[in-house]
C-alpha cells in the first residue's frame, strides 16, 4: 500500500495533463518538460497504481477504466491546490498590459466588443484583447486556461465550467426595402421566400449542413419543424455579417435581434419581427476554474458583465 508522503504530488499534475491530451509529447509540451521526462513520469505512474494509465490503439492512445475513474478526482485536487496557493494580491486596471484571450461568435464580437472596448480605454487602456472565432479554439484550452473566456449559446459543458449567462436575445427578420413578402407579410409568404442560414455555437471547426435535418439547423429552423413547416434555405453560412449583407442580395436573414440593430440605419434594409414564434437564445460567458480566482481574470469578467447588461 502507497503512502502519501512517500508519493511525488507533481505525478498528478503528470496524470492530469495525460489524460487530458492522450499525447505523452503533447503533455510533455503542455507542461514545458522534454518527452523523456513525461515518458518517465508516465512509467512511475504505471509503477504506482499498477495499471497502464493509456493503452495504445488503432484510434490512438486511451486512458483505461481506472484512469477514467481517476480523472475528475485528480482534477478537483489540482483545482483546490491552484486555489489555495493563488496569490492573494491586488490588480492594477489601470496600470496593467495584460492581454486577455476571448473565444466569441462574430455575433458576440459584433454586438459586445465595441462596447467592451470602450470600457477598456476608459479604465484599462493598456489591456489588449486577441479575439479567438468557435473554429479557433477546443473545449481543452479553455480549460487549461489558454483562453481566458468563450462566449457563444452552448448546448453542452462540463461540469468544471464556470458560467455567467449575459443576456438573452429574441429574433428579427432583416430584408431587403423592396422585398415581395413587405406586401403581404404572412408565414405563408415568408416560407415561399429564399433564406439566408446564419449559426455558429459551442467550439471546432463546423462541418457540412444538411437542409433536411431540422434538429441541426437551430433556432429558428426548430421552430418552424414545431409548426410542420420548413423555409428554403439557399445560402447556408457561420457568419452573421455574411448574412446581414446577403439580405441585401434578396434573401431574408432571421437572426438575433441584437445583430439586426447593427444594420438598423442601413436605407436600403428593413427589419421586421418574425411572423411565428422563435425562443429566445441565450449568449453565455464560460471560464476555466484555473482562472476562477486570478484577480485580473475575475475583474475582467466582471467587467464583460456589467458591460452586458448595459446594452
Amino acid at each position: 500500500m502507497n503512502n502519501i508522503k512517500d508519493i511525488d504530488l507533481n505525478l498528478l499534475v503528470y496524470l492530469d495533463m495525460l489524460l487530458r491530451e492522450r499525447n505523452v509529447t503533447k503533455a510533455a509540451a503542455q507542461l514545458n518538460i522534454t518527452q523523456p521526462a513525461m515518458s518517465n513520469g508516465l512509467k512511475r505512474l504505471r509503477s504506482l497504481l499498477n495499471d497502464p494509465i493509456l493503452v495504445r490503439t488503432s484510434e490512438g492512445m486511451i486512458p483505461t477504466e481506472t484512469a477514467k475513474r481517476m480523472q475528475d478526482p485528480v482534477r478537483q485536487i489540482l483545482y483546490s491546490v491552484e486555489e489555495m496557493v493563488q496569490p492573494a494580491r491586488d490588480f492594477e486596471p489601470a496600470s496593467t498590459d495584460r492581454v486577455f484571450r476571448i473565444m466569441a461568435s462574430d455575433y458576440a464580437a459584433s454586438t459586445l466588443m465595441p462596447k467592451l472596448l470602450a470600457s477598456l480605454k476608459a479604465q484599462a487602456p493598456m489591456v489588449t484583447l486577441d479575439i479567438m472565432t468557435p473554429s479557433d479554439i477546443s473545449f481543452h484550452d479553455v480549460e487549461n486556461g489558454k483562453v481566458d473566456i468563450a462566449i457563444n449559446r452552448f448546448e453542452k459543458l462540463p461540469q468544471s465550467f464556470h458560467q455567467k449567462a449575459l443576456w438573452e436575445d429574441d429574433f428579427s427578420c432583416l430584408m431587403r426595402n423592396d422585398h415581395p413578402l413587405l406586401q403581404d407579410y404572412s408565414l405563408a409568404n415568408y416560407l415561399q421566400a429564399e433564406h439566408v442560414w446564419v449559426s455558429k455555437t459551442g467550439f471546432g471547426v463546423g462541418v457540412g449542413m444538411d437542409p433536411h435535418d431540422a434538429q441541426k439547423l437551430g433556432w429558428v429552423d426548430e421552430a418552424l419543424a414545431q409548426l410542420g413547416h420548413k423555409r428554403d434555405i439557399r445560402v447556408f453560412t457561420r457568419n452573421y455579417h455574411v448574412a446581414m449583407h446577403l439580405a441585401r442580395q434578396g434573401l431574408i436573414a432571421t437572426l438575433p435581434t441584437r445583430a439586426a440593430l447593427l444594420y438598423q440605419d442601413d436605407e436600403e434594409l428593413t427589419l421586421r419581427q418574425p411572423p411565428f414564434a422563435i425562443p429566445d437564445l441565450d449568449l453565455t460567458m464560460i471560464w476555466s476554474p484555473l482562472l476562477q480566482h486570478d484577480a485580473g481574470h475575475r475583474w475582467f469578467r466582471q467587467l464583460v458583465a456589467e458591460t452586458a447588461e448595459n446594452p
